[in-house]
């Protein structure tokens, strides 16, 4: 049987970040920190990934991609190109919030964190009667007997993009929905002050 290769795309943060796996080696992993440009570079580093691990895009048995929460515009890069490429392929796309891939690798009770700023975090408890769906909350607020991982915490067990891959590879094969950004709290674009220009006949 042959091992089943997951291609994982996160672009979520200010970062574009790619990884390939096949069964438990991770064949080529790269982050690249960014503010801007994750839609021209994201494409085009997945090619510079895949010919590094030796991967033609046919190939692919699954596309992990990470659904947030975090920056609003850089979710939709990702989750649109995963959903593209995986209709393009005929093969299954994964959603993998943030918290569990901050989560993969670890045990026992935890709160996994992702700095939303202004000393916000967006937070999912584990193994904990606390947090157990996930939430906007201020980090002064969690309590200091669990352990955190992710902003403010621990650092994860793997890159965020090796952590997807990893979930993915798990879950591809229980069909999942098409992967949809996780959104915690409405988007901080003000909205516009003139009127919209007037459409004549």
């Amino acid at each position: 049987m042959r091992t089943p290769l997951i291609l994982a795309l996160d672009t979520a943060a200010a970062h574009c970040a790619v990884a390939v796996l096949s069964g438990d080696e991770v064949l080529a992993s790269r982050q690249e920190m960014m503010a801007k440009g994750q839609a021209e570079r994201l494409l085009v580093l997945v090619e510079e990934l895949l010919a590094e691990a030796g991967v033609q895009m046919p190939q692919l048995d699954a596309i992990g991609v990470g659904i947030g929460p975090g920056n609003f515009t850089g979710i939709r890069i990702a989750v649109s190109a995963a959903r593209g490429l995986a209709l393009a392929l005929d093969i299954p796309a994964v959603g993998v919030s943030a918290f569990d891939a901050l989560r993969f690798g670890t045990s026992g009770p935890c709160i996994c964190t992702v700095d939303a700023r202004r000393e916000m975090v967006f937070a999912q408890g584990f193994e904990t009667d606390m947090l157990t769906d996930p939430a906007l909350v201020s980090f002064a607020t969690l309590p200091t007997d669990v352990q955190k991982i992710g902003a403010f915490g621990a650092a994860p067990a793997h890159s965020v993009a090796e952590a997807i891959a990893r979930v993915a590879a798990k879950r591809y094969t229980e069909a999942p929905t098409p992967p949809a950004p996780l959104y915690l709290r409405a988007a901080d674009a003000a909205p516009a002050r003139d009127a919209p220009p007037q459409i004549v006949p």
